[in-house]
């Protein structure tokens, strides 16, 4: 599978309408003026506390950041008098930012509310402290601009480990995440895929808004997943673990027999565990699915069984004798 570059992409922006929509229940924001300004854009992740812009010095403003007005931006425009408080905050407003946030529930003086009104900039007041909602709207912000990559195939849930399924149009990848869902696993998403970077090293998934659990089966049509099996063999978001690629049998190619070099593929500088899986009659793809699953846990907790067994071999040939021991030292009177 190969992804190309320009399938990765990134918001350059969202308004201050749809941060709002988004975040007022979860992060309990408060439009408290009249001004409108909900069709602002915000364009920088990252958030800023104006208090050397309060205190006069304009030069690294960061203003096309959301302002955060904490306790000690509020505690230092206390201490003004009405001049000095409206000339300080004036110097804020009149540039272009996005929407001022104002933290435990301070009172707004009504010099900035003014001015809000006159520049057209939207105040949000949160009961919550200051650490808490930057760390918040910090994580919206991220999750709103990370690069996200939209890929074909099906991705499950399977003992916990998030699965990718990938493959060639019609080698069987939602009939192998249909037998996974009636063996009691979950579906994220099916035929198409968005990836999302969360941080360094983390991959999340989910469906289309469209689609949602809605699947394809060739010769069947669209079912829905979530009326058909109920919510429990459903999840909305899964971090991705494992790749998994179908492919017709080669017998020209090489696949993996020890399991001792460890594959990976890159998404978006994250590497991610790749097992190439081809396809033979008999072959009971489900059960190999869940046994990677199982192994990826193994592997994950500090057990990788094709070391112990290197590791056991390596013993008995330093041993310089021959292993022709039993498994088992006596067989006792049990000839079952």
């Amino acid at each position: 599978m190969k992804i190309h570059d320009k399938s990765i992409t990134k918001k350059e922006f969202i308004t201050v309408d749809f941060f709002y929509n988004h975040t007022k229940d979860r992060f309990k924001l408060r439009h408290i003026n009249e001004a409108s300004g909900l069709d602002r854009l915000i364009k920088d992740q990252n958030l800023h506390r104006p208090g050397l812009p309060l205190a006069g010095f304009m030069d690294l403003f960061s203003y096309t950041r959301v302002q955060v007005f904490g306790n000690t931006e509020m505690s230092y425009l206390k201490i003004l008098d009405h001049e000095q408080r409206f000339k300080s905050l004036e110097n804020i407003c009149k540039y272009n930012i996005p929407c001022l946030l104002v933290t435990n529930d301070n009172e707004v003086p009504s010099e900035m509310i003014e001015l809000a009104n006159k520049f057209q900039i939207p105040i949000f007041l949160s009961p919550y402290t200051t650490t808490k909602l930057i760390y918040l709207v910090s994580d919206f912000l991220d999750d709103q601009f990370a690069p996200r990559l939209s890929l074909h195939g099906s991705f499950v849930d399977v003992y916990g480990v998030g699965m990718l399924i990938v493959g060639k149009s019609g080698i069987g990848k939602s009939e192998v995440a249909l037998d996974l869902i009636e063996r009691g696993h979950r579906l994220v998403a099916d035929d198409v895929v968005i990836l999302t970077k969360k941080g360094e090293g983390i991959l999340m998934g989910s469906g289309t808004e469209l689609v949602k659990h809605f699947m394809e089966l060739r010769g069947i049509g669209l079912i829905d997943i979530r009326s058909m099996f109920g919510v429990r063999a459903i999840r909305f978001q899964k971090r991705l673990e494992v790749i998994i690629e179908l492919e017709i049998w080669n017998q020209n190619a090489e696949y993996t027999r020890t399991g001792l070099d460890d594959i990976y593929m890159n998404v978006m500088d994250v590497d991610i565990p790749h097992v190439r899986l081809p396809i033979i009659p008999g072959k009971n793809i489900t059960v190999i699915s869940e046994v990677i699953a199982l192994n990826y846990l193994l592997k994950h907790y500090g057990y990788d069984a094709a070391k112990e067994l290197q590791l056991r071999i390596s013993q008995e040939i330093n041993k310089k004798t021959p292993d022709t021991n039993r498994s088992v030292n006596y067989f006792e009177h049990d000839f079952e």
